[in-house]
């Protein structure tokens, strides 16, 4: 077993979205590479409903997958396919545009008028970017929970997993996606396919996420519980993690406890031509795909 090494370490940037929604940007729009086949992460947690109630109006997408978890509060969502529906908290929406879609979503927080949740962006491979666009609406009652002997907790969003598997299926970049809880002072050890691409996003608590190009018995500058272990510093909330290549990430959890997604998948390792919500191959697939938006022709009829 090997230890991912640690290859950038950032917190998420304040952006606005949509209509005027006040967001954190991990990562987007600017190399596609690093994190292939993921495109884009917001983090879209806020507790002031004059943030983000102005929402996400009609847009397109073409060529890429959308996948958001809702932590508080609710998401309406309607697109040009017909389709409708509210996500609420513990739910999860994983969007193929294929072809191309318009959608709108608009958040609305809870009681205390808080709306947290998450978007990420996957690419799709070339041979899928013209496919029917397709809708997985997720219950949260229906997704997976393991808890370990320790009090770890694993939210199998998709994939597999300590032998669970999440209800999301299907997908291009076979990802996988878990939402860990890692109680005060524990250390954890997650295994990780090696030949996926793989980041932590960090959102409560604190925690020190070992870098495998730390020499062995060296303590890097903090203690965590009184543990003296080859870690980085404390990544506390709305930081992103990105690894190298290895097959297992460990972290030791400060007093707090750490709660993170843990993201993984394989890349496509295919050229991009990106704008805004629209990823293709080819400049040229990408201009037809403008052409379409403006002749009215974008969205294909279904077979």
């Amino acid at each position: 077993m090997s230890i991912r090494p640690i290859s950038s370490h950032s917190k998420a940037v304040p952006t606005l979205e949509g209509a005027g929604v006040k967001l954190h940007r991990a990562f987007g729009f600017q190399n596609p590479d690093q994190l292939d086949p993921f495109l884009l992460f917001d983090d879209f947690r806020n507790d002031h409903p004059e943030d983000f109630l102005r929402g996400f109006p009609w847009h397109p997408h073409r060529g890429i997958e959308t996948i958001t978890y809702v932590l508080n509060g609710t998401v309406d969502h309607g697109d040009s396919l017909g389709n409708e529906g509210t996500l609420g908290a513990g739910d999860v929406q994983w969007m193929t545009a294929g072809s191309g879609i318009l959608h709108q979503e608009m958040p609305k927080g809870n009681a205390k008028g808080q709306m947290h949740g998450f978007q990420l962006w996957a690419n799709l491979p070339g041979a899928m970017k013209m496919t029917a666009p397709r809708y997985q609406d997720v219950s949260g009652k229906d997704i997976p929970e393991i808890i370990d002997d320790d009090g770890t907790r694993v939210k199998v969003i998709v994939g597999s997993f300590w032998g669970q598997t999440g209800p999301v299926d299907g997908i291009a970049a076979d990802p996988q996606y878990l939402d860990i809880f890692v109680p005060a002072g524990v250390k954890k050890t997650f295994p990780v396919d090696t030949y996926r691409r793989a980041f932590a996003y960090v959102f409560d608590g604190a925690g020190a996420f070992a870098d495998a190009s730390a020499p062995a018995g060296v303590l890097l500058e903090k203690e965590v519980m009184g543990q003296e272990v080859n870690i980085r510093d404390l990544s506390g909330d709305r930081t992103l993690i990105r690894f190298g290549t290895g097959d297992e990430v460990t972290v030791q959890a400060g007093p707090d406890g750490i709660r993170f997604l843990l993201i993984s998948g394989a890349p496509i390792e295919e050229p991009i031509a990106w704008h805004g919500p629209i990823v293709m191959n080819t400049q040229a697939e990408l201009k037809q795909a403008i052409a379409e938006l403006r002749n009215g022709t974008f969205i294909k009829p279904a077979h």
